[in-house]
């Protein structure tokens, strides 16, 4: 039977890979070599740490793409949780030994935050009550209680995701006190809420790589 031109193609989903450790493994390569020192005469940001900004902002990307689809509608609930294990699997590997170790662990402490509220919005999981309450929630827990605090930062999250606005506005500047584990998650949240709202227009071409 004669296919009709407007029928949809089938979705090719299992071609695409919204991020794979060959792209990782590169981005370690360029993190490796950077120079974090930088000119101390220069106001220009050091290479290392421009280049860790994009690091982050590519990742923060990949994963939105996959809540992107999942709004979309092409994507059910154990699909967009499947693809989204796939990529954590690669961010949160063990990371080889090296001089940028410590900079790459503390990376993935922070994207600890991106990968649980992207399931809890997934999995319909918003959780209750305000921003702002579990902005002064999460701060007044001590740091060591780990569990509580990324489970209050989650729930943020989730609702960022789901469209509520956060989190330019409780983030600490540099003045500030040294910034808690608590701060860094706000931090991470504000990134992935501008890399979902970079992705409005779009439009999932399954089986390529974009």
């Amino acid at each position: 039977m004669a296919k009709k031109k407007d029928d949809k193609p089938e979705p090719t989903s299992v071609l695409y890979y919204y991020y794979t450790q060959e792209r990782w493994d590169n981005w370690l390569k360029v993190l490796s070599e950077a120079d974090f020192e930088g000119d101390e005469n220069s106001d220009e940001m050091p290479e290392g740490l421009s280049s860790l900004d994009n690091f982050t902002k590519d990742v923060n990307v990949s994963v939105m793409k996959i809540v992107k689809v999942f709004q979309n509608g092409s994507y059910d609930a154990k699909t967009a949780l499947a693809k989204l294990d796939e990529v954590e699997a690669i961010i949160m590997g063990e990371v080889p030994d090296s001089d940028i170790a410590d900079i790459v662990q503390g990376l993935q402490m922070r994207f600890l935050v991106l990968f649980i509220s992207c399931k809890r919005y997934i999995e319909g999981n918003i959780g209750e009550g305000e921003i702002k309450d579990l902005v002064k929630a999460g701060r007044k827990l001590p740091e060591d209680d780990m569990e509580k605090v990324l489970d209050i930062a989650a729930t943020i999250g989730a609702k960022v995701i789901n469209g509520e606005k956060c989190c330019s506005k409780y983030l600490k500047d540099d003045s500030d006190d040294e910034p808690i584990m608590f701060d860094e998650w706000l931090g991470e949240i504000d990134d992935l809420g501008e890399a979902l709202a970079s992705l409005k227009k779009f439009d999932e071409e399954f089986g390529i790589d974009v």
